[in-house]
Formats: C-alpha cells, sequence, structure tokens
C-alpha cells in the first residue's frame, strides 16, 4: 500500500524550492548548468511523488528528442523507446500540453508499442507533466513507478510544481560561449534556510513524515555529526543526487 503524502510537503516545494530557482531565471544558463539542475529535480521528484521509482525530463523540440536529469537507466531506457517508436506520455504532454497520467500500463490502450516495451522493462503507471514557457512547450518532466495505481490527483499536483522550475531552467538555456557556469552561484543560493527547506522536502517524501518531524530529523543528524543545520541539510539533498546515479 503507497503511503500518502504528508499535509505540508507542499510548503517547501512551492515558497522555497520555486524561490531558489527563480533566482537562476536571470542568469544566463548554461547547458552543464541546467544538467545540474535537472538532475536535483528529477531526485526531487522521486523521492517527493509517492510510489516513484524514478524520475526525470525529456527536452523534445524541432531539432533533439533526448533526456535529462535522469534518476537511473531504467528511467532512461523507457525515455528512449519513445523516442525511437515515437509514441508515449512525455510526447503526448509535450505536444498536447497536458498533464498525462496512467494508472495501469496493463490496461492502458494508448501507445501500444510502448506500453507493451514499458511493461517489459518493469514498470507499471507513469506520469508526465509538460513544461511550457510561455508559448512554447520545451518537453516534459515525468515519473514512472513500478506499480500500477500508486500515482493520483497529489501526485499530479506535485509533479506539475516540478514542470514550472523544470521550464525556468530549460526556458533559460543558452549556448555555451554565451553561458556562465553556475556552480558556485548553485552552492549560495542552496546554503541556509533554502537548503534546510529543500532537504525537509526530501525527508519529508522518503520518510512519509510531516514538517516538523523532518525538522527533528535535521536537528538530530547536526547533533550526531556535530555540523551545522545547514550542513546537515547540504548533505541530505547531496545524497538524493546521489541516489540516482
Amino acid at each position: 500500500m503507497s503511503r500518502s503524502a504528508p499535509r505540508s510537503v507542499s510548503l517547501p516545494l512551492t515558497d522555497e524550492l520555486a524561490a531558489v530557482f527563480a533566482r537562476m531565471s536571470g542568469l544566463l544558463l548554461s547547458e552543464e548548468t541546467v544538467e545540474s539542475g535537472l538532475g536535483l529535480l528529477g531526485s526531487l521528484a522521486q523521492e517527493t511523488v509517492p510510489g516513484s521509482s524514478g524520475a526525470g525530463v525529456s527536452i523534445i523540440d524541432e531539432r533533439q528528442r533526448r533526456s535529462s536529469g535522469a534518476t537511473d537507466d531504467l528511467v532512461l531506457r523507457a525515455d528512449n523507446l519513445q523516442y525511437e517508436l515515437g509514441e508515449g506520455p512525455c510526447l503526448t504532454a509535450t505536444a498536447e500540453r497536458r498533464l498525462i497520467r496512467i494508472d495501469d500500463l496493463a490496461t492502458e490502450q494508448r501507445w501500444p508499442r510502448w506500453t507493451s516495451a514499458a511493461r517489459a522493462l518493469g514498470l507499471s503507471a507513469a506520469l508526465s507533466a509538460p513544461m511550457v514557457a510561455g508559448d512554447i512547450a520545451l518537453g516534459a518532466i515525468k515519473v514512472y513507478a513500478d506499480r500500477p495505481g500508486v500515482l493520483d490527483a497529489r501526485s499530479e499536483e506535485l509533479l506539475g510544481l516540478f514542470a514550472a522550475q523544470a521550464a525556468i531552467l530549460v526556458g533559460n538555456v543558452q549556448p555555451k560561449d554565451r553561458g556562465k557556469r553556475l556552480s558556485q552561484d548553485m552552492r549560495n543560493a542552496f546554503r541556509g534556510r533554502d537548503v534546510v527547506n529543500m532537504a525537509k522536502g526530501v525527508l519529508m517524501g522518503r520518510n512519509g513524515v510531516d514538517e516538523d518531524a523532518a525538522v527533528a530529523m535535521l536537528l538530530a543528524r547536526s547533533e550526531q555529526e556535530g555540523t551545522t543545520v545547514a550542513e546537515a541539510a547540504e548533505a541530505v539533498v547531496a545524497s538524493s543526487v546521489r541516489r540516482r546515479r
């Protein structure tokens, strides 16, 4: 049985995660820094959407169809099947600019070739949210699940928040000769209050606890390791990113 999303999980996502990436939108982003940001979003999406077994972003335009920020090879394989077969939830979400949910691949009638191939990989459900910047569809962010029926309306709400942040990153990418490295800016943005709230979101999604319990977990880790709360929070966020590698 899938666990329910914590009641207050939307707070760090809407108010804190959005604020971090909003600051990035004013910068010239290189492909390298966008890849790092999308990787973080993919990891957090998997952690936060209950029941998801993998996540990532599909960047789709007239020139390319490629995956970015995938949490594991299974996500890449499922994505590549969509690109090779020319059908699937991410392609449809992008083309129609609407969220696509598959409750059970075993009964899904759309995209029969992709559905059959994805089931062979061990997938049972999927959710894709379009990334839209202005009037331009940039692709989709998705989560996959290895059990049917675990993705619901709350999952749609959460993934929609991540889609908005992914669109900010992808929509502001610049050619490498104009982009500037954002690694130090990202580290600075993630410090202090922002990284603590991001870590709370990870712990809430990972452990099925509310915000108060997540704070207690951070405090306990800080005391146990003899670090500041911000340093403990950075370790939590870093562990979330490492899980996708």
